[in-house]
């Protein structure tokens, strides 16, 4: 329903720290015009890191099988191709499941010593997660980092000790997020962090049929909706915000230009809201939606030009075919 015209003026309010930052992304998103919205990494607060962890078990989602069956099968080799003295640090480490392959890999490799592990997440329940999960691996010594990944990146990348070499785990094809430009930009801000020697695990989701692709993010349970709707729940909650979830809908859509699977929550009518943190009224007709992610698909053989491109060379690849997924090791050049 339309909500009514009469509501309470906006007051002033000056979030700080990363409340701030929030603010400013969705005041940013939400006046974008054409197309509304908002980045895909605010999906990720305490209720959002926990349903996607609901998301991974699910049988239409096989992303996160599939890397689990690559990195069971692999982490012996993955790990005897990375220098002996190595810190490493995981872009978006989630609940920490899929790496637990790794680090026992890393302890069997150095049984007489410690190997750093610098998950770096900016959701709070998600390194606790990641702790709880990793914590009874041998000789593992975790340290997390809330940030954006960048910005954690560049911490650990500064207090290695000399002669440490960094393997940067970025899993579950998180890379998909990007559009392909971008990923490229983002792959050469990761390597301006790095030495040579150093060393980038890259997960990719491959193309596949587009029904595959569509129940991936469109469940039968609803989960994925969820997890959509609620960036929406995040910002009321945040940001003191006023959508009525009832208002939207979750879509799941293929772009088959840009090789990707974009969700967006879609107003079922008219909708009018505030979020007071951003000083921000928004309108949304019948029909109009808020992007909130998008996830590029990518062909195994098109990794290395990519790594290239941005300063890295593929060193090794290892291709799951069952659902269709790529590990990428990629060497600092």
């Amino acid at each position: 329903m339309t909500r009514s015209a009469s509501r309470p003026t906006l007051q002033p309010h000056a979030p700080s720290g990363l409340a701030a930052e929030f603010a400013a992304a969705v005041r940013a998103g939400l006046t974008h015009a054409p197309q509304k919205e908002l980045p895909s990494k605010y999906l990720y607060d305490e209720v959002g890191s926990a349903l996607f962890e609901v998301i991974t078990v699910l049988p239409e989602y096989g992303v996160t099988r599939a890397e689990e069956r690559l990195l069971t099968r692999y982490a012996a080799e993955i790990v005897e191709a990375l220098p002996a003295d190595v810190v490493v640090a995981e872009l978006g480490s989630g609940s920490g499941r899929k790496t637990r392959r790794i680090l026992e890999a890393l302890s069997r490799k150095r049984p007489t010593s410690p190997t750093s592990y610098c998950p770096i997440e900016i959701s709070r329940t998600a390194l606790q997660l990641c702790r709880r999960e990793l914590a009874d691996i041998e000789r593992i010594s975790i340290v997390g980092y809330e940030r954006d990944y960048l910005a954690g990146l560049a911490e650990v990348s500064r207090q290695r000790k000399n002669g440490e070499r960094l393997c940067v785990l970025f899993l579950g094809s998180t890379i998909g997020n990007f559009a392909r430009l971008a990923a490229t930009r983002f792959l050469r801000d990761i390597r301006a962090m790095l030495r040579p020697g150093d060393t980038l695990l890259l997960g990719t989701d491959l193309v596949k049929p587009v029904p595959t692709l569509i129940a991936a993010y469109d469940d039968a349970i609803g989960a994925t909706a969820a997890f959509n709707l609620n960036l929406l729940a995040r910002i009321n909650r945040e940001l003191d915000g006023d959508f009525d979830l009832r208002d939207f809908e979750h879509v799941a859509r293929f772009n088959p230009d840009a090789r990707s699977v974009e969700m967006h929550l879609r107003a079922r009518r008219h909708v009018s809201a505030r979020v007071g943190a951003a000083r921000l009224a928004v309108e949304l007709e019948a029909g109009e939606t808020i992007w909130t992610e998008s996830s590029h698909k990518y062909h195994a053989d098109e990794i290395p030009a990519i790594a290239a491109d941005a300063g890295f060379e593929c060193a090794h690849q290892w291709v799951e075919k069952e659902w269709g997924f790529a590990e990428s090791l990629l060497s600092a050049a």
